[in-house]
């Protein structure tokens, strides 16, 4: 009999829980767990920094629903990590941090390393559990998994003490436990319906987790049967298909101003997966009548994040719900069509490119953004998967991108920068069969531009787009709004950035003025495409143009 350790059940409780691939950046202090890695089924990704490892296990979880595992080390390896916990607890993405602790007879010496995971983690994770024998492994890593999953999903961090884990582990393997989906009662049904058909000016609002590509299915399908518009939350703009009759653009910063007429203005509102924060009702100004009319569809018991009125909350989520209004007609729908036509058109507008003929020109040296992007996307496959983080070139990807179906936009809702490279090859690595694409700033790609050597080591086949304007632009404009003439801190000295990419490994492409972007475009398509090998191009822009 072989012997097995706390650690080796660890991986097997995580391959119990149907984990392909794991997010590390090493450490002495969960050695058993990288043992028990060793001869395992699931593939080791090896990464450059502990931001980067916890970033693509977060994306993980956005991609595929299910939670996307890290494992790190103490101190300034959990430091390190702590980002991607927070991006998680706000996105409400499912994650597992693994983090390796100090002996247990360490405890309380200020030992190296030493930190307190409930202090550091407790306000940003639904649950920070030690593994404090090792016969519980394996019920430390189910109990951490449907914590993850349940409700509202979030980040849970599970701490190994270094010499728990290195012992014999003789306690039971636990199953994966389930995970409601909740239900949309009769009684919810028949009051919605009602309310829906009774209404002049219906809106969907959509968002949030809990969605697979049936529920999105699903749910467009009683959007467009009964011709009722649909909303999509900042940075989640993949629920409703790019190019549906009903899809009426999105809520947040870079929205359509019509978009948050509609929101305002809809005499009844269905949020499915999504609530009113701060975001999508421009810091508590919009829907925040005492009177208005909110059905709230989510999993989630708290409503946490919601401002305004609660008409009906219905608990369950979107799986459920799609589910059970998947097919029913209200029979109302050419009530709407003047509603809805006015709200697509203003989305159709913003989605569209502008003429790149009739731009402005530049100052010599640089290229539109535009153009870059107008080449880009009229060679795009139906199912592009696009990532980005944050900052004022995020909005090229969220205008113009095309998000035709579930999922295929992997974003930061709680604006941390470094997302867009660690959610790429996440995302190359879960459907290799599908482009990948990365709209990245200058400051943005820098903060984890080095995982561009894991995507070249794990053939994690990626197009990373980084826009060059020599500054921290989203700050800049605010210094100019609120400082005018006052340029302070913001302000940038960049490398070159295709050959940072040709030093990993990948392809490398410069774009200094309009006309270079098509062969560009195309030489680094075709180095992802048909070498699978990751590529850039470094597109340099004017400073002045900070958004399309």
């Amino acid at each position: 009999m072989v012997d097995l350790h706390a650690g080796r059940a660890i991986v097997d409780s995580l391959s119990w829980h149907g984990v392909k691939r794991v997010f590390v950046v090493p450490g002495e202090s969960y050695l058993a767990v990288l043992d028990g890695l060793y001869d395992s089924d699931i593939e080791t990704v090896v990464c450059r920094q502990e931001g980067g490892a916890a970033y693509m296990a977060e994306a993980h979880g956005k991609l595929t629903g299910e939670p996307g595992v890290a494992m790190v080390t103490r101190g300034p390896g959990a430091a390190n990590a702590s980002i991607a916990v927070h991006n998680a607890w706000q996105d409400g993405t499912p994650l597992v941090l693994l983090v390796g602790l100090i002996p247990t007879a360490h405890r309380y010496r200020e030992s190296f390393q030493e930190f307190d995971p409930h202090a550091w983690f407790g306000s940003q994770t639904k649950r920070v559990l030690i593994l404090d024998e090792p016969d519980r492994a394996s019920e430390m890593v189910a109990e951490a998994f449907f914590a993850a999953r349940s409700g509202r999903p979030g980040p849970v961090v599970l701490g190994l003490p270094e010499d728990l884990i290195r012992r014999d582990f003789t306690g039971a393997m636990q199953q994966p436990i389930p995970v409601a989906e909740g239900a949309a009662s009769a009684a919810d049904l028949d009051e919605l319906t009602a309310a829906i058909a009774g209404s002049q000016q219906p809106l969907i609002f959509v968002g949030g987790q809990r969605w697979t590509p049936a529920a999105a299915a699903a749910l467009t399908r009683f959007a467009e049967l009964n011709n009722i518009p649909v909303i999509q939350d900042w940075r989640a703009a993949d629920r409703i298909p790019f190019d549906s009759p009903v899809n009426c653009g999105w809520l947040g910063y870079g929205r359509s101003e019509f978009a948050a007429k509609m929101l305002d203005e809809a005499d009844v509102l269905v949020a499915v997966g999504a609530v009113l924060t701060d975001v999508p009702t421009d810091g508590y100004t919009l829907r925040q009548s005492p009177d208005a009319v909110n059905y709230l569809v989510t999993i989630d018991a708290s409503l946490r994040g919601h401002s305004g009125t609660v008409t009906r909350h219905i608990l369950a989520s979107p799986v459920a719900f799609a589910a059970a209004i998947d097919g029913v007609g209200l029979d109302r729908a050419g009530t709407w069509d003047d509603w809805r036509r006015s709200g697509r058109a203003a989305q159709t507008a913003l989605a569209t490119l502008p003429d790149t003929t009739t731009l402005p020109a530049t100052r010599a040296g640089t290229a539109h953004m535009s153009v870059v992007m107008a080449e880009l996307v009229r060679r795009l496959p139906r199912d592009v998967v696009s990532t980005f983080g944050a900052g004022n070139h995020c909005a090229w990807a969220q205008c113009y991108i095309p998000t035709n179906q579930f999922p295929s936009q992997l974003s930061s809702r709680t604006g941390a920068m470094g997302y867009s490279i660690p959610a790429a090859v996440a995302a190359a690595k879960e459907n290799p069969e599908r482009l990948v694409v990365a709209i990245c700033g200058d400051g943005e790609f820098l903060m984890n531009g080095q995982e561009l050597a894991t995507a070249v080591q794990y053939d994690a086949a990626l197009l990373a787009i980084v826009m060059d304007n020599a500054q921290y632009g989203t700050i800049r404009a605010h210094q100019e709004t609120s400082f005018p003439g006052s340029v302070s801190g913001t302000q940038l000295k960049n490398p070159d950035f295709a050959a940072y990419a040709r030093a990993f490994g990948g392809h490398g492409e410069t774009v200094a003025s309009n006309d270079q972007a098509p062969a560009a475009v195309e030489r680094a398509l075709e180095a992802v495409t048909q070498q699978h090998r990751p590529a850039l191009i470094h597109v340099i822009v004017d400073q002045q143009i900070l958004v399309p």
